[in-house]
């Protein structure tokens, strides 16, 4: 067994084999099968996922929704089974729309999904075979080879030249060197190089390992489980939605209780007539409309993301982004194009710059500002010679998009070549040492198209000085290497964050066609240093700059090194360089939580995190009262995502727990969409406030339509069936207008809404009573008009639900601009839809009024001319007061 408290990379590889009762002979298939049984397939679990029916229940769980229920029931119970039917439709309405739209998102997203690895190459019986990775059990030997994804958490016991890109899990840009020597029992994930871990990828080599764990006993089953244990909390939206609804439903039912104190108290009600009046009075307050109008708003701003490459999985998402006060977000793949780029080139002639990103050969060398042409520069070419021919990566086009083929590292030396306008296809390449982890540098030894033989030699700075006694000096000439010169040049470029490989070479006999270490240790000449760099996505850069001046503050937290995480935070603009402060995982893990409120206060870049790190780092901002959105692409940001109030995973290179975990997946992997996306989720916000402010006051004016006719001892203007009639057809139609509405300028200019901030200001409760008055007053001043003119109840009720009707229709046109006149007429007709939605509007209203089938199910008769005269006056003086009304609130501001 492992010593006690020892980790598997913290021991020698034989005491790990003994520990799991095996040997480098591997296992037979009858104890395979033993463990199999002992420990389970080789599989994360499955994340349980809700039933369609429990999914659908979950839309009838809103307060408001429960009393429309509850007074469905008491309608069933009075013998008025047309009202109840209308009632229960609407509930039903509601929760299909937000059901199908759940289902579409599901739907979207799973076109994107990636599996991990499915098979492994394993010593059973004593012979190697290819099984299915799921039958993998503790103490069976697994080889690896270049291109393998690695099937289950393995510890090493030999490899040659392994190298495993496992950004996905560590946030590393570059591949990890492996090697079966163990490392301190504290070391980083990122530097545990005995181990290759589970759904990562062999970039170059071969290795050989004794699985120590499987499925979830796994480094990404431990983050799957991390992800299960995370609480996610509701959106800004949802609690205050909630908050509004319990108000308001105790408003509601207090009110409700009132009126049949005073209809029993004060007046001769009957009891089942007051039991409608009251059954009215709440169908009339509730805004049964409003869940199907924030749905469809939201939906629509879903479809828009969708077309802008963003895959929305919960409805909520979009609005929830248009609140971030902070984002979170992962380096690597997502700030960074995770593609390596060769950004200096230093000989003694000068420092070029290299211009271009990733592996695209499109870019510029220049020197002083001057275009450079290869020929004219030997230095330059000595060099790149070098590099090119040193090399055994290929970069090419694949769906226009342009790939590598090899290490990372090569690949950028291969593009800075294309950019160069250099070919080593007329290079005769006749012998090779290959890059070993051990010595950190490859060389080759090749016949120039001169007829020349050369050993070309890239690396390892440190590795090639200690083999040269010669530099390429300026004139051109080999002159004695300025190993100090060199080395500051080579610490200037590592402060900027930049990987540097250094070239060196020397010609030998013409007819030598063998290469030996040997043939390394004398005579080489330094011809230069390359720096190179995983670049920021130009488009995040402006995205960063757009999020700062909408208040908005950007975090990188990335498991690389402080060095590099340092130049690429100065290069994407977050924070500059005289004040920038990086945050290392070391001081994460001893920080209490008090200290690392105070630090993701201060500070705006995390290096060499774990998953539990920026985990903690998203919860104590939340602590802080911050609205937290948090962008990744690896396992390791996972638990991170599923914890921010909105999770944004990368659909391209993110991994099958990223987007999970994540509520909006961009299949772009474009940070510059989750900017778009802020921009949305304001818009949608806005149009949100403007609903309500539109649909409230339109249902007071109804609610106190009843509740005055109770209290004053008159006839009921309006049956409870027509309150519905006219609830749904102005949420339909008018309210769904103000969806479409467009983002107010300077919409990404402002700060973000503070969070805890209540859905009804000041201004807001003042409209409401102000429109609830003149809306519900004139309705009910109408219908006693009518009365008292001899004009039959249904026909006078007839009248009342059409003046609510129109006057809502007049005052759409106030409520689509919550401060700026709507009198303009380039403000008037700037939005198509309200102009539709009232032409649908009348339409229904005529069929409401004429049609013999609705007449017979809502009580209604046909009018005159003048009514319709009379309900446009009505709602033309609604508009006018309400415009006097903006006006006079803004002089006072």
């Amino acid at each position: 067994m492992n010593p006690p408290d020892q980790p598997a990379h913290a021991v020698a590889s034989d005491l790990v084999l003994a520990g799991l009762a095996a040997d480098d002979g591997g296992l037979s298939s009858d104890e395979a099968g033993r463990r199999l049984a002992a420990h389970g397939p080789n599989r994360l679990p499955a994340a349980p996922r809700d039933g369609v029916l429990k999914r659908f229940a979950r839309h009838f769980q809103d307060i408001l929704i429960l009393i429309l229920i509850g007074a469905a029931a008491i309608t069933a119970l009075l013998g008025h089974g047309l009202d109840t039917a209308v009632i229960l439709g609407v509930v039903v309405i509601n929760a299909v729309i937000g059901f199908v739209q759940e289902g579409k998102a599901e739907a979207a997203l799973a076109g994107i999904r990636r599996m991990l690895s499915t098979h492994a190459q394993v010593l059973r019986d004593g012979s190697w075979q290819q099984i299915d990775a799921e039958l993998l059990v503790p103490g069976d030997i697994v080889r690896l080879k270049s291109g393998d994804r690695v099937p289950a958490d393995l510890r090493l016991l030999d490899s040659i030249n392994l190298r495993i890109e496992e950004s996905a899990l560590t946030g590393e840009s570059l591949p990890s060197d492996k090697h079966p020597d163990p490392v301190a029992a504290d070391a980083g994930l990122g530097d545990r190089h005995c181990l290759a871990f589970s759904g990562t990828l062999v970039a170059a080599g071969r290795g050989l390992g004794v699985v120590v764990a499987t499925g979830a006993a796994t480094e990404i089953g431990r983050i799957n489980r991390l992800i299960a244990e995370v609480e996610t909390l509701q959106t800004p939206l949802t609690r205050e939605m909630a908050q509004f609804g319990r108000q308001l439903s105790v408003l509601i039912v207090g009110l409700a209780a009132l009126m049949l104190a005073i209809g029993l108290g004060l007046h001769d009600f009957a009891l089942a007539e007051l039991f409608l009046a009251a059954i009215g009075f709440a169908v009339a307050a509730i805004p049964e409309g409003l869940p199907a109008i924030l749905t469809i708003t939201l939906a629509l701003g879903v479809q828009r993301m969708a077309r802008r490459n963003a895959i929305t999985r919960r409805l909520t998402a979009v609005e929830t982004l248009g609140a971030v006060t902070v984002i979170c977000s992962d380096k690597t793949g997502t700030l960074t194009k995770n593609e390596m780029t060769a950004r200096h080139v230093i000989t003694r002639a000068g420092s070029y710059l290299v211009s271009g990103s990733g592996y695209a050969p499109a870019g510029t060398i220049t020197l002083d500002g001057e275009l450079v042409e290869l020929a004219g520069h030997a230095h330059l070419q000595a060099l790149i010679e070098v590099v090119a021919v040193a090399n055994d990566s290929e970069v090419a086009e694949n769906d226009g998009q342009w790939c590598v083929a090899g290490e990372p590292t090569e690949g950028a030396l291969r593009t800075l070549a294309c950019k160069a306008g250099f070919s080593a296809e007329a290079h005769a390449r006749l012998a090779t040492i290959p890059f070993e982890s051990a010595n950190k540098f490859m060389a080759t030894l090749a016949s120039t198209p001169a007829g020349l033989r050369r050993i070309l030699l890239k690396g390892a700075p440190d590795r090639l000085l200690d083999r040269c006694t010669g530099e390429l000096g300026a004139d051109g000439q080999p002159v004695p290497l300025d190993r100090a010169w060199w080395e500051r040049e080579i610490d200037r470029l590592s402060q900027e964050g930049l990987r540097v490989l250094a070239a060196a070479a020397r010609r030998v006999d013409d007819g030598r066609d063998h290469l030996g270490i040997d043939d390394l240790e004398q005579g080489m000449v330094f011809l230069g240093l390359v720096g190179i760099i995983d670049p920021p996505r130009p488009e995040a850069v402006a995205a960063i700059a757009s999020c700062r001046s909408a208040g908005i503050r950007v975090k990188m937290i990335t498991g690389d090194h402080a060095g590099t995480a340092r130049a690429i935070g100065l290069e994407m603009g977050i924070g500059d360089a005289a004040t920038l402060r990086v945050v290392s995982g070391a001081e994460l893990e001893a920080a209490d939580d008090a200290t690392l409120r105070r630090l993701v206060a201060e500070c705006d870049i995390f290096a060499r995190t774990s998953p539990e790190h920026k985990l903690r780092i998203v919860k104590a901002l939340q602590a802080n009262g911050e609205v937290v959105a948090m962008t990744g692409d690896g396992v390791n940001d996972a638990p991170a995502l599923k914890r921010a109030d909105v999770g944004v995973a990368m659909g391209i290179k993110g991994t099958e727990a990223t987007k999970e975990a994540a509520d909006i997946v961009l299949a772009d992997d474009n940070f510059s969409s989750i900017e778009r996306a802020v921009e949305e989720g304001r818009t949608i916000y806005d149009n949100l406030k403007k609903a309500i402010l539109f649909i409230l006051p339109t249902n007071g004016g109804q609610g106190l339509v009843m509740l005055a006719a109770v209290v004053f001892g008159l006839t009921l203007p309006l049956t409870p069936v027509q309150i519905l009639w006219v609830n749904m057809i102005v949420a339909v139609t008018l309210a769904l207008a103000l969806a479409f509405e467009p983002a107010e300028p300077g919409i990404m200019q402002r700060p973000p809404r503070q969070p805890g901030t209540p859905l009804l200001n000041a201004a807001f409760l003042w409209r409401l009573v102000l429109v609830s008055l003149l809306i519900g007053g004139a309705t009910i001043a109408v219908f006693e008009a009518e009365l008292a003119r001899g004009m039959p109840l249904e026909q006078a009720r007839t009248m009342a639900v059409h003046t609510l009707v129109v006057a809502q229709a007049f005052y759409l046109f106030n409520a689509r601009f919550l401060h700026a006149a709507s009198l303009r007429p380039a403000l008037l007709f700037a939005n198509p839809a309200a102009w539709i939605a009232v032409a649908v509007l009348l339409a229904l209203q005529l069929a409401f009024i004429y049609l013999p089938p609705l007449q017979a199910a809502f009580a209604t008769t046909p009018l005159d001319a003048r009514h319709w005269l009379l309900s446009l006056l009505i709602g033309g003086a609604v508009f006018l007061l309400m415009e006097a009304e903006k006006r006079w609130l803004s002089r006072g501001a």
